[in-house]
Order: C-alpha cells, then structure tokens, then sequence
C-alpha cells in the first residue's frame, strides 16, 4: 500500500438506538462523539439507524407479500386488452 493515502482504520463503536445495541469494530469512519467501552478505554460512536438487530430481515419479523396474486391481476388485466 501507498504511504498518506488511506484513511486511518482504527477501533470504532457503532450503536444502533432504536435496538438499544451497540458492538465495537475497526472501521475508518470517523466522528465527533465518543463512548466508554466496556474495557474501560473511550471510542468514537457512530449511530446507525438499523442494524442486525433490529432489521426485520433478521429479527424474524419480515412480512412476505403475496406476488402471486398481483400477478395473476396483472394477467387477467392485460389479456383483456389483448383479447379486445
């Protein structure tokens, strides 16, 4: 890698407050704001609006649609048109 071109990854805190959730990873995300971890040490935060727990797709709470049906819809619709 090329010297004083890449941002600096270091330690970061992401918390997602919808989901009162937070975990600490490497990123080169920077902010303003910092945390106390739980190892005693402070990190820069920074909030997310949705994470793996609190996303529906994870959380098991995702709603299926029927596309089936709109489909067929879609069909009858469309072969009358072509029919008249």
């Amino acid at each position: 890698m090329r010297k004083g071109i890449h941002p600096e990854y270091r330690p970061v805190v992401f918390r997602d407050r919808a989901a009162d959730y937070a975990f600490l990873t490497r990123s080169t995300m920077t902010s303003e704001r910092t945390v106390e971890w739980e190892d005693g040490h402070t990190y820069p935060v920074v909030d997310v609006e949705v994470s793996h727990v609190s996303h529906p797709f994870y959380t098991g709470t995702a709603r299926v649609l029927d596309t089936a049906g709109r489909v067929e819809r879609f069909e009858r619709r469309y072969k009358k048109r072509e029919e008249g």
